[in-house]
């Protein structure tokens, strides 16, 4: 097992250096069915991972369960193995109002109201993703017609925090800061993408973020309007899969590193 990562059990060679994250295991082989080739190559805890490529170059799948400490976990593992370009897939829910379920948030920054990262950087440095991997992810939603926002999401700890502060004898001091994030212009909240965007830039790797909207609860109180978009990750995946091609089509051109072929 030495030559083996701890937690997401993989060794030299069983990851690519561009990575896929999500949270779900079961969404990975979905993912995965997009990459030429594709096989499972571990499992373990929530830890499932399949690697593949695109345009001939390795490409992995991994599941991280849900929140920022297990997606760092992820991360540092396969940046140990020489992944330098990942792109995380995931959920989030609404918090403007005129955000209808189903739209695509790409993460320009993140509110940093978790606790991972303050053992990486102080407060005061921003969450932010890498900027062509975002304009990799712009252009492949816009080329596929979806429907998508860019903008600042809340990153926290705590699933109940937010959807029942009530309960918690920290009450107000949750409720006061959804009451700031919203005047801010937040658009979404959820749970990985400053873990991931803070690591990233300590590691010198690059990394960014595309979610799925999948209820809004602000959009529910305004115009009572209780759609949901359900599980329906089809769109994320295809704009994550399409954006990571185009990085690596880039970089081919270019003769840039990281475009070892698959076998």
């Amino acid at each position: 097992m030495a030559d083996r990562q701890f937690h997401i059990n993989c060794a030299a060679g069983e990851i690519g250096k561009y990575v896929l994250l999500t949270g779900d295991p079961d969404r990975v082989p979905e993912i995965a069915a997009h990459l030429e080739h594709s096989r499972k190559v571990a499992q373990k805890r929530e830890f499932t991972t399949y690697t593949g490529a695109l345009e001939g170059v390795p490409v992995s799948v991994i599941s991280t369960g849900i929140g920022g400490p297990s997606a760092v976990i992820a991360m540092e593992e396969c940046v140990a193995l020489g992944a330098h370009t990942m792109i995380r897939i995931g959920t989030c829910g609404g918090m403007q109002p005129e955000l209808i379920p189903g739209t695509l948030i790409l993460p320009t920054g993140a509110i940093r109201m978790e606790g991972t990262t303050r053992e990486y950087l102080p407060l005061e440095f921003p969450a932010v993703p890498d900027f062509d991997l975002l304009c990799s992810l712009t252009a492949a939603a816009a080329e596929r017609g979806c429907r998508y926002r860019t903008g600042v999401v809340q990153c926290k700890d705590s699933f109940y925090g937010q959807h029942s502060p009530q309960t918690m004898p920290v009450r107000q001091k949750l409720l006061d800061n959804w009451q700031a994030w919203k005047e801010g212009g937040a658009l979404a909240s959820e749970m990985e993408s400053a873990a991931l965007f803070i690591t990233a830039a300590v590691r010198h790797v690059r990394c960014a973020t595309v979610l799925q909207m999948i209820w809004n609860q602000e959009r529910e109180q305004v115009v009572r309007d209780s759609a949901h978009a359900a599980d329906d990750m089809t769109n994320a995946i295809a704009v994550a899969v399409d954006a990571m091609r185009r990085q690596i089509l880039r970089e081919k051109k270019s003769g840039e590193k990281g475009n070892e072929s698959w076998r």
